[in-house]
C-alpha cells in the first residue's frame, strides 16, 4: 500500500517525528556508541497495524539482537515510500524500512542487497529482483479479492458469487434494483490508493492475464496505456460507475471509513486487499462475509498478487550487518509472523510456516482462493503494486490513483485515462 498523496515536506517531517517521539540520525546513518547501535526504523500505521502492534514486534526483534536500540519513525500516511523519499532528500534516510517499494532507491545504490544465504528461509527468495539483486525480504504475499455481503446477495436473489464478468454485471444490476449499492469504493484525502482495487482487478483480468510482462513491454516502448487492452480494462471501471454500481459519493471517504461503510452495510461488494480478511474476522459485521476473485470474461483464473512487503536496509546505515540481523530477526520471529497474520491477514511465504489454527473463516477463504489460483496458474501481477524489474516508475502509482478518482468520478474517459498514464510515465522517467 504505497499510493497516497504526501503532505508538504515540512509538515510531514514534523508530523512523523512527533509520532515517533524521536529524530532520525543525520545524513541517513544510525547513531553508534561503542558496541551500542541506534537504528531508525520507518514503519506506518493502519487500522489493522496500530502502534501497539509495531511496538510489540519491535520489542521481540530487539530482544534477539543485543546492543541495538530502535527509534521508530511513523509515516504520516500509509505511503511510507513517498515519506522515505522526503527523509532522504533532507539527509535523514532511515536505516531500516518495512514495506518500502525499492524502485529508485535500489538503482541509486541506497539499499543493501540481501545475500542468497540471508534469503534462504524464504520460499521465493528471488521474487523481486533489481538487476538480479534482491533488496526487500519477500516474506509475504497479498492479493486483491472481492469481499461480499451474503445477506445482500440473498436479498437480491443471488445464490452464488459471479464466475464471469457478465455475471458480475448481472448481479450488480440485481442488487441495484433492490436498492442495494453494489460496490463500496473509497479513496479520499491521503488514502487515494484505496480507489485502485477495481482497476487492479480489471488490469489483471484484461491485460496481465494475457500479457504477464506487459509493464516490461511498456518500459521498452512496445505497448502503451492508450492501447486497446489497457483502455478496455479502464473502461470496465468507468462503466461500473456510469451504471451507478460504484457510488461516486463514496470516493471522498478515507480508507478506514470505506472499510467501515462495508461493515455498516452500505454496499454489497468490497474490492480490497487480502489484509481485510483478518479485520473481517476480528471485527465481525452483522452479516456473513463471502470471498470471490474478480472474474474474467470467460471465467479463467486471474488473481492479482504481490510478493514482498518485508524489510529493506539502507546501504549507509552505520552498521549494515547489524541492521540486517535485526531486520531478519523482526521478519522471521514466529510470534511476529503470527501477529502479522492475525492483524493483517498476510499470506506468509517463509519455509515451514503455517498460520495459526485459530484464524477465522474469512481469512481461510482468502488463503484458499490464493492457493487455488496458484494451482490454476492464475496469479498475475498487481497493477500499481509491482516491485522488482518490470514495475511502475517511482511516483507513478500515486498518479494512477489520482487518475482513477477522475475515471470513476466521470471526469475522465478511459481513453483519456490511458493518455494521462502515458503522459505521467514519460514525466516519471525523464
Amino acid at each position: 500500500m504505497t499510493r497516497n498523496p504526501i503532505l508538504t515536506r515540512t509538515a510531514a517531517l514534523a508530523g512523523a517525528l512527533l509520532l515517533a517521539g524521536c529524530t532520525a540520525g543525520s545524513s541517513g546513518t544510525s547513531a553508534s556508541k561503542g558496541d551500542k547501535v541506534t537504528l531508525t526504523f520507518l514503519t506506518f500505521e493502519t487500522p489493522n497495524l496500530d502502534a501497539k502492534y509495531w511496538d510489540a514486534a519491535i520489542a521481540r526483534a530487539s530482544a534477539k539482537v543485543p546492543g541495538v536500540t530502535i527509534k521508530k519513525l511513523v509515516s504520516p500516511s500509509a505511503d511510507r515510500t513517498g515519506y522515505a523519499k522526503q527523509l532522504d532528500s533532507t539527509g535523514q534516510f532511515p536505516d531500516v524500512m518495512i514495506g518500502l517499494n525499492p524502485a529508485g532507491f535500489a538503482e541509486a545504490g541506497k539499499l543493501a542487497p540481501w545475500t542468497d544465504k540471508e534469503l534462504a528461509p524464504y520460499k521465493n527468495p528471488r521474487a523481486n529482483t533489481y538487476d538480479r539483486k534482491v533488496y526487500q525480504l519477500p516474506y509475504s504475499a497479498q492479493t486483491t479479492l472481492v469481499y461480499y455481503n451474503k445477506k445482500d446477495f440473498a436479498a437480491a436473489g443471488i445464490d452464488t458469487p459471479p464466475r464471469t464478468y457478465h455475471e458480475l454485471l448481472d448481479d450488480s444490476a440485481k442488487l441495484k434494483k433492490k436498492g442495494i449499492n453494489p460496490f463500496v469504493v473509497g479513496g479520499g484525502g491521503k488514502d487515494s490508493w484505496a480507489d485502485m482495487f477495481p482497476l487492479i482487478s480489471t488490469v489483471a483480468t484484461d491485460v496481465y492475464k494475457k500479457t504477464p510482462d506487459w509493464l516490461s513491454q511498456r518500459a521498452k516502448g512496445k505497448v502503451k496505456f492508450t492501447d486497446p487492452a489497457f483502455v478496455a480494462a479502464a473502461q470496465k471501471v468507468a462503466e461500473l460507475a456510469d451504471k451507478g454500481y460504484i457510488d461516486r459519493a463514496g470516493l471522498s471517504r478515507s480508507y478506514a471509513d470505506t472499510e467501515q461503510a462495508f461493515r455498516d452495510g452500505k454496499g454489497a461488494m468490497y474490492p480490497m486487499g487480502s489484509w481485510f480478511s483478518a479485520s473481517a474476522d476480528t471485527k465481525k459485521p452483522d452479516f456473513d462475509t463471502g470471498v470471490f476473485a474478480w472474474p474474467t470474461d470467460q471465467g479463467a483464473s486471474a488473481l492479482p498478487g504481490v510478493l514482498g512487503g518485508g524489510m529493506t536496509v539502507s546501504s549507509n546505515a552505520s552498521d549494515v550487518p547489524l541492521a540486517k540481523k535485526w531486520a531478519k530477526a523482526f521478519m522471521e520471529d514466529q510470534k511476529n509472523l503470527d501477529a502479522a497474520v492475525k492483524a493483517d491477514g498476510l499470506i506468509i511465504d517463509i519455509k515451514g510456516y503455517s498460520p495459526p489454527s485459530t484464524m477465522g473463516p474469512v481469512y481461510k477463504k482468502t488463503l484458499a482462493a490464493y492457493q487455488q489460483a496458484q494451482k490454476d496458474d492464475g496469479i498475475v501481477n498487481s497493477f500499481s503494486q509491482e516491485t522488482g524489474d518490470g514495475s511502475l516508475p517511482p511516483g507513478l502509482a500515486d498518479k494512477a490513483a489520482a487518475g482513477v478518482q477522475k475515471l470513476i468520478g466521470g471526469r475522465m474517459s478511459a481513453k483519456e485515462f490511458g493518455a494521462y498514464m502515458d503522459e505521467q510515465w514519460d514525466k516519471a522517467i525523464r
